[in-house]
């Protein structure tokens, strides 16, 4: 008896909707907070570039693969500016987004700063379900493989940043807008999902 309630359990848990990553994964945010937090922008005197490439399970065809581009500095004494182009491919699926961000600091006392920021920009994704991965090929049946597909969407979110000369806490909202990837017979086959980061060091 013991053991058909663990299959019922089971059975019932494979009927649940299922979530995945869905952002870019990355192991040192402290390199690139501005992708994820546009308040960042400006928190550093100067101007901030990076180029970081992370490539899952190499040599494996399909794996995920994310390079991306950031800079970010400050104008005048208060206001940050920023830009960050993500590249992110995982199987027939990949991902670019360009985006523009902008900061405002308020100094609370000496040396403790409160940056808040906007971000705003472009995600545009590409499936290629036709193309072999692996020797497999899509059942071109299956009405959520049944086309390429090919669309744009724009996105905004936001960001505050509170740091010291030793330390940060930052709490950020990339993406705002739940926008539906692929809608086919009133059929949604993937949307944004609003994602919180919270950052400290």
């Amino acid at each position: 008896m013991k053991k058909i309630y663990i299959s019922a359990l089971l059975a019932l848990l494979g009927l649940a909707e299922s979530s995945a990553q869905q952002d870019p994964h990355y192991t040192q945010y402290m390199y690139n907070q501005s992708v994820i937090n546009p308040a960042y922008a400006g928190s550093r005197e100067g101007l901030s570039l990076g180029l970081l490439h992370r490539e899952q399970w190499s040599g494996l065809e399909g794996a995920p693969k994310t390079t991306t581009f950031f800079g970010n500095g400050r104008v005048g004494k208060k206001v940050g500016l920023g830009l960050s182009v993500i590249s992110d491919k995982i199987g027939p699926v990949s991902e670019n987004n360009v985006y523009a961000d902008f900061s405002y600091t308020l100094k609370l006392q000496p040396g403790h700063n409160l940056a808040l920021g906007l971000k705003a920009g472009m995600t545009m994704q590409q499936s290629d379900f036709f193309s072999e991965i692996n020797g497999y090929v899509p059942d071109a049946n299956d009405p959520a493989f049944a086309e390429n597909t090919s669309q744009s969407f724009f996105n905004v979110g936001a960001g505050a940043f509170y740091y010291t000369d030793k330390y940060y806490v930052g709490f950020s909202v990339p993406n705002f807008l739940q926008n539906t990837y692929v809608e086919k017979n009133n059929r949604k086959f993937g949307s944004d999902v609003m994602h919180m980061f919270l950052t400290g060091g």
